[in-house]
């Protein structure tokens, strides 16, 4: 649920709220969609992603415990590093891309909003009475904001935040400005440069009003998705399903092949090993709206399926799983009547 004072501040900046199909109420746009678009380009967006779940992991197992239900290598994180990482089942279909960041004494996890509950469920299946871990859902006493752009980094120097210039992604720190405790993290959450912040849902107005006052211009859910999608980020119920696996959705720089046993690292490693993948996400330059769910095809050969949908300023685009044998960039296909060219994308090239 919105923090009601965070949530009065961004309506009189003229946001216009909505209810996603998991309940959240989010502020969809500020009526400000194209200057929200030019910050993420020449300056810098502020993007209230509170309604994304925040998972921590507790007790001294917690990194042995995460090693071994994701894709990544939790072994080897020092508390100030971070990673993503993907949740799959055991035949390595995807459930969720998180960020995951290390402190001293805990993992917090920044899930996506419809698998917070399903994840907090599986990994609670998974403790076992020797464990020594504790989940604690932080979702509720918590808020999420992403500053995306080229002067996010300007930005935090305003406000006295210099140490993490030049980090690796997802390196993090504890920091205090204008009297919040604020953890800051290398990466937006898209391609987009930037960072992320995690605070107190008590301090959530005063963090708001604090970055829109040193230059953040707001930006809206809708704004978000655009970007999801124009970027590809893949998404839950779009891209991430019972239907694709990690190496599918081409998230490669979650996986770590030489780590170890951990649920689904049979299926990956037979996939990697024996070249066994047979359709990967791609962006579709196309020539007209087309709804997700539409076929890909090359003449009367169905190659593919497009997963999302969005409209921009320079055009339609979407993102599509399309057969390893058919092509890759640079390949024309016809979705549905509408027709398109493949191209790489920034989130999928990290």
């Amino acid at each position: 649920m919105l923090i009601q004072e965070l949530q009065d501040i961004q309506a009189s900046a003229g946001a216009i709220f909505g209810e996603l199909t998991t309940g959240e109420t989010v502020a969809v746009t500020f009526g400000n969609d194209p200057a929200a678009i030019a910050a993420t380009k020449e300056s810098v967006a502020l993007c209230d992603r509170t309604y994304w779940g925040r998972i921590q992991i507790s007790d001294s197992d917690r990194l042995r415990f995460l090693h071994n239900q994701t894709t990544n290598n939790f072994n080897i994180l020092k508390p100030g590093q971070g990673c993503d990482t993907v949740f799959v089942t055991f035949t390595a279909r995807t459930i969720d891309l998180a960020t995951a960041y290390a402190t001293e004494d805990a993992v917090l996890l920044l899930v996506s909003p419809n698998r917070r509950r399903q994840l907090l469920e599986l990994l609670d299946r998974y403790i076992f009475p020797m464990d020594r871990v504790e989940l604690t859902d932080l979702t509720d006493t918590t808020v999420s904001f992403s500053l995306l752009g080229p002067a996010s980094g300007k930005l935090l120097e305003k406000l006295g935040v210099s140490e993490l210039e030049n980090q690796p992604y997802a390196t993090h720190k504890l920091i205090k400005f204008a009297g919040i405790e604020v953890r800051v993290a290398v990466g937006s959450g898209l391609a987009s440069p930037g960072y992320t912040l995690i605070a107190a849902a008590s301090d959530a107005a005063n963090l708001w009003y604090e970055l829109v006052k040193a230059g953040a211009v707001p930006m809206g859910d809708r704004i978000w998705e655009q970007l999801r999608i124009e970027q590809g980020r893949p998404a839950v119920d779009f891209e991430l399903t019972d239907d694709y696996n990690p190496l599918e959705a081409r998230l490669l720089h979650t996986i770590t092949y030489d780590k170890g046993c951990y649920i689904g690292q049979e299926t990956i490693a037979r996939l990697n090993t024996y070249k066994g993948v047979k359709q990967q996400l791609w962006g579709v330059q196309l020539s007209g709206a087309v709804e997700p769910g539409t076929v890909v095809t090359i003449g009367e050969e169905k190659v593919g399926k497009l997963t999302s949908f969005t409209e921009t300023e320079s055009g339609f685009f979407g993102l599509a799983y399309i057969r390893t044998k058919a092509g890759g960039e640079g390949l024309k296909v016809q979705v549905g009547e509408i027709y398109g060219e493949v191209v790489n994308v920034p989130f999928l090239s990290l």
